[in-house]
């Protein structure tokens, strides 16, 4: 543990007070969107064209239609289509009803082709579906999960749950409390594809969206598009819940387990022709919130509540207006080892610490959507973003009480243009968004130690960014992507980046195999944070200093396969990430709050295999998720905490030059699951992870409590059971850990040292939905 970490015993949080605004001119595309468009022919048995056959595209989970109709070349198209999962029913005079399934993702275009058959008595055709959509649209590695997946994960719909990542998205694990995904921390969260801004690493816990209110989730692991951004390591497109899925319905969902744990939400929905509508309130408490330095849950309650909203509206054929709207507290006990004398005390002491964390959030995003005709659609977003950490020592404390407040708040918009023509895809656009952070800091020493006075600071800063984006489709079956994205950041320092993206897909004739490779640049702006006097004073005092904190600079090359056999779908993919001032955090105390730091050089490597199948005999899914990976980091410590220039052994961050695992390096991880739809209307769910440990940070120290490099490796095992009684009760039960399993997971210079996996937890689920 540093020195001055040691001294502080704080946990930073970093607070920030946002007012800004980055006034975007009309322009295009910016990050990610919800939409796709279906396309296809429509033929007879001597492939001539059918004119005027009706099609009808329904979503399987709700109530979501379109409707069209071929033209004289027995061509059609859906435009502005959500992603999520559909079926498309054809018919016409004289021949069978046909329908297939087809999975829509982010800026894709499906093409089906239906080969209508001589009409019989009462005859249709339908055609499965498969697990996933294998495309030449996209390079990007993407997992989607729809409400139910999410619902019928054990543990994934809670409140603070991330199960709908961590099961289902090779290298993503949670440790110390943070979701770590692709070897980094930076995520990015989109609702209706409109970014949710937050530059602040790890700063809030569990996800930005709560897993009830989502309708469809997607995933994108690296390689991403000009379009989407800078968040290198995992970006989370939402589609929310709409309540196109209801009829002016209610759904009640109450919980109780031990820990005196409960989870609850009423929310309510429903839709016209032209209108739809959600809303939802929650509240969750239990005796179990963060991980804990030692087996035991001790001092670690943790309570919330907050609402969500969303409206959709369709003026005419042509607009469409979105609204989302949501509000959050949290307050999370920070756990302790109360033995004073105990191992962990001696190197990460807490006994004397009853510390807490209070994190509101809130945002509001509106959209209007613009269909000019199939080929050209226009998306235009402002947003709003606050959050806050608010850290509080207890008034007891021993040997120091800390506060540690930091408030933010984000303005700002994005135009999106997606226009089709000949063969090109093309995005172009500009996003951005001004931010203005306030952070107070203050530590009141108990045990004779001269106090250092407050700090506080407001800061400014914007980020803004344009991009060009091209999907070439030189043949069916071959696709080049050629992007651009140009980056300009200002704060206490200004940053610009210009960041090219490659992309190519080739689908193999007959195997239907796709081959997909990658390269791009990409800049992630750094958090807004300053250090002023008294807390310079601070650092100075223990041979540290404070260092503007540089923008993370990432080249990324990816390589994969995607196998389609027999309606399964087998991706594997292999990748390298390469960063300058690589974004990390170490913690100020042996707390949970930290300070942002960028380490010179980080290197990861690894490569990933998913494997979801489609509906198995009628009785379900089964899901693998896999990863082998390395990742690596460097000193000098460049930005944030770092030593006075220049560097000398007796500087208490001084390591040794070289790559060496990061305290998140784990070089095997594993998730296979079923869920599964038995007789009379039970469902059971199963997901058993395997993780080969997590660096071993006191290896070769007299503390190490493990001899080897790395922790123990760890096996968990989580099933839910549930049952149906008609369409209105359902009740589960679900259990987490089931056996128990309790390891050491993290020992490092993070969220206060020690860190234990989460223990057994058991609760029942009682759902109820009824009419308004």
């Amino acid at each position: 543990m540093y020195p001055f970490v040691l001294r502080l015993r704080t946990r930073f949080v970093r607070r920030l007070l946002l007012s800004l605004i980055a006034l975007l001119l009309p322009a295009t595309l910016a990050w990610a969107s919800i939409f796709g468009k279906v396309q296809g022919i429509v033929h007879d048995p001597q492939h001539r064209p059918i004119e005027g056959a009706h099609l009808i595209l329904k979503a399987q989970n709700s109530a979501f239609t379109q409707s069209a109709a071929t033209n004289a070349n027995g061509e059609f198209i859906f435009t502005s289509v959500p992603i999520g999962n559909y079926t498309v029913t054809v018919s016409a005079n004289g021949f069978q009803a046909m329908s297939q399934d087809v999975i829509v993702q982010s800026d894709t275009s499906p093409v089906l082709h239906f080969p209508l058959a001589i009409a019989g008595v009462n005859e249709s055709v339908v055609v499965p579906g498969t697990a996933t959509q294998v495309t030449t649209d996209s390079v990007t590695p993407t997992t989607m999960l729809s409400r139910i997946d999410i619902q019928q994960t054990p543990g994934a719909d809670r409140t603070n749950g991330m199960e709908m990542i961590t099961d289902y998205v090779p290298a993503a694990y949670m440790t110390h409390d943070m979701l770590h995904i692709m070897g980094g921390h930076q995520v990015s969260w989109l609702i209706d594809g409109v970014p949710i801004p937050n530059t602040n690493i790890a700063t809030n816990l569990g996800p930005q969206i709560a897993p009830r209110d989502i309708d469809t989730l997607e995933v994108y692991s690296g390689s991403y598009d000009a379009d989407y951004g800078d968040r290198t390591y995992g970006v989370f497109n939402v589609v929310p819940r709409t309540g196109f899925e209801r009829d002016r319905e209610c759904d009640l969902v109450l919980t109780a387990g031990n820990f005196y744990q409960t989870d609850d939400q009423i929310s309510c929905g429903g839709h016209t022709q032209r209108f739809a509508y959600y809303a939802s309130l929650n509240g969750n408490r239990s005796n179990y919130g963060l991980q804990t330095p030692i087996p035991e849950v001790v001092h670690d309650a943790v309570n919330g509540f907050g609402g969500f909203a969303s409206f959709i509206f369709n003026p005419d054929a042509k607009n469409q207006y979105r609204v989302v709207m949501s509000l959050r507290r949290d307050y999370f006990q920070i756990p302790i080892d109360p033995d004073p004398n105990s191992t962990g005390n001696q190197i990460y002491p807490s006994s004397g610490l009853r510390d807490a964390e209070r994190e509101p959030d809130g945002y509001a995003t509106f959209s209007w959507i613009h269909t000019f005709n199939s080929n050209t659609l226009l998306t235009v977003s402002p947003f709003y973003h606050y959050n806050g950490a608010d850290y509080e020592g207890g008034p007891n404390d021993y040997p120091v009480i800390s506060t540690v407040n930091q408030n933010a708040s984000y303005a700002g918009a994005q135009t999106a243009l997606h226009e089709t023509f000949w063969k090109n895809d093309l995005q172009a656009g500009v996003y951005g968004f001004g931010q203005h952070q306030y952070n107070y800091f203050n530590n009141v020493y108990t045990d004779g130690t001269a106090n250092v006075p407050a700090s506080s600071i407001s800061v400014n800063g914007g980020v803004v960014s344009e991009f060009i984006n091209d999907k070439f489709k030189i043949t069916p079956w071959f696709t080049l992507i050629t992007g651009f994205r140009a980056t300009q950041f200002k704060s206490t320092i200004s940053e610009t980046a210009n960041d090219p993206r490659f992309g190519a897909a080739l689908r193999i004739p007959r195997l239907n195999w796709v081959l997909t490779g990658f390269y791009g640049y990409y800049y992630q702006a750094p958090p807004l944070v300053t250090a002023t006097g008294p807390l310079l004073d601070l650092a100075n005092g223990q041979n540290l200093t404070f260092a503007p904190l540089l923008g993370e600079r990432d080249i990324q090359w990816q390589y994969g396969v995607a196998i389609p056999y027999r309606n399964w779908t087998l991706n594997i993919n292999n990748y390298e990430t390469r960063a300058e001032n690589w974004l990390d955090h170490n913690n100020i105390g042996e707390s949970n709050i930290f300070w942002p730091i960028t380490w010179s050089y980080a290197l990861i490597q690894g490569w990933s295999a998913t494997l979801r199948s489609p509906d198995v005999f009628h009785h379900g899914q089964f899901h693998l998720a896999y990863a082998n990976q390395i990742a690596q980091a460097t000193s000098p410590i460049t930005g944030g905490l770092v030593c006075p220039a220049p560097v000398t052994s007796a500087c208490p961050l001084d390591i040794p030059p070289g790559l060496a695992p990061v305290d998140h390096d784990q070089r095997n991880t594993l998730n296979v699951g079923f869920d599964g739809i038995l007789p009379d209307k039970f469902t059971a769910s199963t997901n058993v992870y395997y993780g080969s440990g997590f660096t071993n940070g006191l290896y070769g120290t007299p503390q190490a409590q493990y001899p080897g490099e790395y922790l123990p490796g760890h096996t968990t095992f989580d099933l839910s059971v549930g049952k149906s009684f008609g369409t209105r009760y359902t009740v589960s039960v679900n259990a987490l850990n089931v056996a128990n399993v309790r390891v050491l997971l993290d020992n490092s210079l993070t969220f206060g040292g020690f860190h234990w996996n989460d223990p057994r937890q058991i609760y029942a689920e009682v759902r109820y939905r009824f009419k308004y």
